[in-house]
C-alpha cells in the first residue's frame, strides 16, 4: 500500500467516526460510504488516483449508476490531470482547491479563548474509537466556534471546524483546533489528518498542519455542492 493510499483510508476512517457514519465498503480502488446528509447521499473516497488514472474511470461508472446524490473525492498529487480524466468520464468537478493536510498532534498550539469565551471539550466512545467535540460559547450562550475529531488508534481526524461569522476574527478556531488536539492526545492520538477548505488552509498552516495531496470532488451533471 503506498504511503498516499494507507493515509486516504486512515483519514475515511477517522472521518466516518467523526460523522457517526457506518464503515466504509472496499469496492476495489475506492472506498463507498452511506453518507447518509442532504446532498450527500453516497460518497465514493479514491485510493489511487495518484497513480491510476484510469482508475477514474471505472469510479465515474460506479458514481454514474447510484440511484441516489453520489460524490466522488480524490485525494492526488496530480490534480490537474485527475481533473481532466474526471470530466472525460463524464463528472463533473465541483471542488478543485481542497487540500488532504497532516500534522503531529504533539506539536500543535494551543491557546485559552479570551474574555468573554468560554471553552467546553467532550469525549463520548463510538464503538472501539472516541469522538472529541470541542465548543467555545459566548457568555451569551451563543456557539462562536465548533469541531470534531474522530479518533481511531493513533490518529485524530479533524472535521467541521466552523467559526461563526459574527464571531470571527477573535482566534476561536485556533482555540478549539488547539483543545480537540489536546484531548486526542489524552486518549493516545498522535498523528493528525483533515481534508481544508480553501477558506481553512491559512489557519491549519499557521497551527503546523502541512499539505500531503490535492483533493477534488466531482459528481454527476446537475448536482451540486452543498452549502
Amino acid at each position: 500500500m503506498s504511503d498516499l493510499r494507507d493515509l486516504i483510508v486512515r483519514w475515511q476512517r477517522g472521518w466516518a467516526v467523526a460523522r457517526a457514519l457506518p464503515v466504509a465498503e472496499n469496492v476495489g480502488g475506492a472506498l463507498r460510504v452511506r453518507c447518509m446528509q442532504p446532498g450527500r447521499d453516497v460518497e465514493y473516497v479514491a485510493l489511487d488516483a495518484g497513480e491510476d488514472l484510469a482508475s477514474l474511470t471505472r469510479l465515474a461508472g460506479l458514481v454514474a449508476g447510484e440511484d441516489s446524490v453520489t460524490w466522488l473525492t480524490v485525494p492526488t498529487t496530480d490534480p490537474v490531470e485527475a481533473a481532466s480524466a474526471l470530466v472525460a468520464a463524464g463528472l463533473v468537478v465541483l471542488k478543485h482547491s481542497e487540500l488532504l493536510m497532516t500534522a503531529d498532534l504533539r506539536r500543535h498550539p494551543q491557546n485559552t479563548p479570551v474574555a468573554p469565551y468560554r471553552l467546553l471539550t467532550q469525549v463520548d466512545p463510538y464503538g472501539g474509537d472516541r469522538v472529541v467535540t470541542a465548543t467555545v460559547r459566548h457568555e451569551s450562550g451563543e456557539v462562536g466556534a465548533r469541531g470534531t475529531m474522530g479518533v481511531t488508534g493513533t490518529d485524530a481526524v479533524a472535521d467541521r471546524i466552523e467559526t461563526i461569522p459574527a464571531h470571527r476574527r477573535r482566534g476561536l478556531a485556533s482555540t478549539v483546533m488547539g483543545a480537540l488536539a489536546g484531548a486526542a492526545i489524552d486518549e493516545g492520538a498522535e498523528h493528525g489528518i483533515l481534508v481544508a477548505s480553501e477558506d481553512g488552509q491559512r489557519l491549519y498552516r499557521t497551527l503546523g498542519w502541512r499539505p500531503v495531496a490535492d483533493v477534488l470532488i466531482a459528481t454527476t451533471p446537475g448536482n451540486t455542492y452543498p452549502s
